[in-house]
């Protein structure tokens, strides 16, 4: 189905998903980043809160998309600030469907697929399910009957299958790095040695895996976070503070470090001298499709610093991070390394074939040796 029905919408505000890239692409040849009609929001409950400032400041319907993975960083905003119960602010919600009952998916989106429509009821909020069979003007019905709960200011939504949106337009994305970021954590696994790595949700930890592999090393001194997008900072972290005698690296992204910024503020407050949190800044939500997040304009330096982490690095070649990361080892200081990398993983990037429970077994045995 295309995307013709959505054209009445003059705001959009979201978090990227591979399951919504045809809208995804829509939006970017449409407006681009013009925050006048489309923000990239650092996460789901900031769109959320955008849109209610759109509606307050137009009395118009904004649209909020997201990966059903996202619908708990809504739960907040939607219960508290958007329901009728509340200020009454009308939103349309458009949402990825992963790990739909029945459908073969990863291991993260499984009791989140299985629990998303029972969610979107609990929130009252109406939803529709597009699928390919879905026509425009099926689509286009529903929303004749959302808008009699709109002027209520209630909320609905229209749940996304797999496949289900088209759109033949194809967004170019790119920066001006050009280290890789499978090399630059190659780099940083071999300075990490032995020593606990908890990597962030996408491409990297996919990555951390595929270069373990190659090297024919276990996996027991990683931590893969395959979901929970923005936390892997502050599992390092708990993690860092149990086990002062242990040095700790984190492998961020810019996308994941942006949804939940605040982590870094309570980690500089706590200082651990055994943390070591690298964020590899490829400016892009790469693992959902490549869009732009705000690192590209963000000084994620100075936010470290005024966080209160002790040393601060950035570096855009393989020989500036080298240098970097031995000084993060001898400081033996809380320290924040921001690697620069271009956008881009290799075509045969596989998967963990571990399960999640099986990595956390593997890494809380070697943890405890």
């Amino acid at each position: 189905m295309t995307l013709d029905f959505l054209r009445e919408f003059q705001f959009f505000a979201g978090v990227p998903d591979s399951q919504l890239k045809a809208l995804c692409n829509y939006l970017m040849d449409e407006y681009g980043c013009d925050p006048a009609h489309h923000v990239i929001a650092a996460n789901e409950g900031n769109a959320a809160a955008l849109a209610a400032g759109y509606h307050l400041a137009t009395g118009k319907v904004p649209v909020v998309y997201l990966q059903n993975s996202g619908l708990g960083n809504i739960v907040n905003p939607v219960a508290s600030l958007l329901n009728e119960k509340v200020y009454g602010i009308p939103c349309l919600f458009i949402v990825g469907w992963r790990g739909e009952p029945g459908v073969h998916d990863e291991p993260q989106h499984v009791f989140q697929g299985e629990i998303t429509l029972s969610l979107l009821d609990t929130l009252g909020i109406s939803y529709f399910v597009i699928d390919k069979t879905t026509t425009e003007n099926q689509a286009k019905a529903k929303l004749d009957e959302y808008r009699a709960l709109f002027a209520q200011g209630k909320q609905a939504a229209f749940v996304v299958r797999k496949g289900a949106l088209e759109y033949s337009g194809k967004p170019a994305y790119g920066n001006s790095h050009t280290m890789t970021r499978e090399a630059a954590i190659g780099q940083i696994l071999a300075a990490a040695g032995d020593d606990p790595v908890v990597s962030t949700t996408g491409r990297a930890s996919r990555e951390v895996y595929e270069l373990r592999e190659a090297r024919g090393q276990g996996h027991g001194h990683d931590f893969l976070t395959v979901g929970s997008m923005g936390h892997s900072s502050s599992i390092a972290l708990g993690i860092a503070l149990q086990k002062p005698g242990r040095r700790v690296w984190c492998l961020d992204g810019d996308g994941a470090a942006l949804m939940h910024l605040g982590a870094m503020a309570v980690i500089g407050a706590s200082r651990p001298a055994n943390l070591i949190h690298i964020v590899l800044n490829n400016e892009a939500h790469e693992s959902v499709g490549g869009m732009p997040t705000a690192a590209g304009s963000v000084a994620l330096c100075a936010v470290a610093r005024a966080c209160g982490y002790p040393k601060v690095f950035s570096v855009d070649s393989p020989e500036e991070l080298d240098k970097a990361l031995e000084a993060a080892k001898e400081g033996k200081q809380l320290t924040f390394i921001e690697v620069k990398c271009a956008l881009g993983a290799r075509d045969d990037l596989g998967r963990p074939t571990t399960t999640p429970q099986e990595n956390k077994a593997a890494f809380m045995t070697a943890l405890g040796e």
